[in-house]
């Protein structure tokens, strides 16, 4: 078999087997939370009927691996049940927020990631210059501040005080792309300075490894000029850990995207977990972490697949 394809099918397999873990570690870490579900949601004065009517209309009175495997069986099939806040079933509930989430992440991975890849080439090409210098202090400044911090200097400045984009990304099913690319700009652009620096000081940091190698002083001599040897010998040699860094925060736009959505009213899927949370609502509560596990597990993934397919070497690791 080719090796490429083992070692696709071996990352598969071990991804998977991570996910099933996962799926566990969420189910049992609901079932740990103290206090009982039905008395919760139904308050003090609910009566014994109507506590039993609830956990057997829930199938909470069943035993624990009873009912983590129906739990499992539904979500491979994308069935997450209902919810116990509103009775609805999750996959509407979290559907088109999910779908929210993804779209923001995307709009700022179109951002970050071009102006990360050339920002990094600039730094290598220019080392040790005022620009390099410039250039790593800002990004640094930009990673040392919290996300709801950097959300909140943007709305000062671009909507409280410039009144270019609204202060919330509250936007709706029927909006047209035009729309949520104008109100969801300033969730975007959270994001996207709060991951810019990673991948543009990874990408800096693999060009200037590879520049003191022999071939690229070959390169040097034989005249060729510096940009070209960078952008040309270079950052092809460099992709490995650079896929590895964006994949990675790519996965952190929609795992880590809770706070930005909430700071921005924004309606994806942090903010259902987070009431979700509020509501004790448990069943949307593993819905979500489930779908930003498999999310974080997938990327990280698909990292490792492509760092193999540009680099075939390192499936012979010394």
């Amino acid at each position: 078999m080719n090796p490429i394809l083992t070692i696709v099918l071996k990352r598969l397999l071990i991804g998977l087997l991570t996910l099933w873990l996962v799926t566990i570690i969420i189910f049992g870490a609901i079932e740990l939370l103290p206090g009982d579900i039905a008395t919760e949601k139904l308050g003090q004065a609910a009566t014994e009927e109507s506590l039993a009517a609830f956990r057997e209309q829930f199938n909470l009175n069943g035993p624990v691996y009873q009912r983590y495997l129906s739990w499992l069986a539904g979500a491979v099939t994308g069935d997450f049940g209902v919810s116990l806040a509103n009775q609805r079933p999750i996959s509407e509930v979290i559907g088109q927020r999910t779908a929210n989430t993804f779209f923001l992440a995307g709009y700022a991975a179109a951002i970050s990631v071009p102006i990360s890849i050339i920002a990094g080439m600039m730094a290598a090409l220019y080392n040790g210059s005022w620009f390099d210098r410039l250039l790593s202090s800002t990004t640094l400044a930009a990673i040392s501040f919290p996300e709801f911090f950097v959300a909140y200097i943007l709305i000062l400045i671009f909507a409280v005080g410039l009144g270019w984009f609204p202060s919330l990304a509250n936007i709706d099913a029927n909006a047209s792309l035009g729309e949520r690319l104008y109100s969801t700009f300033l969730p975007a652009m959270t994001l996207t300075l709060i991951v810019l620096a990673y991948m543009m000081r990874m990408t800096r940091a693999a060009i200037l490894n590879l520049l003191a190698l022999p071939y690229i002083e070959m390169a040097h001599l034989k005249g060729i000029k510096r940009w070209r040897v960078i952008a040309v010998h270079a950052l092809p040699n460099a992709l490995a850990p650079i896929i590895n860094v964006i994949a990675l925060n790519l996965a952190y736009l929609i795992v880590g995207v809770v706070l930005v959505e909430v700071v921005f009213v924004y309606p994806g899927l942090g903010q259902v977990l987070v009431d979700a949370v509020s509501n004790r609502d448990v069943t949307v509560v593993q819905a979500a972490c489930l779908i930003f596990a498999a999310t974080y597990i997938l990327l990280n993934l698909l990292a490792d697949i492509l760092s193999i397919v540009v680099n075939p070497r390192l499936l012979h690791p010394r």
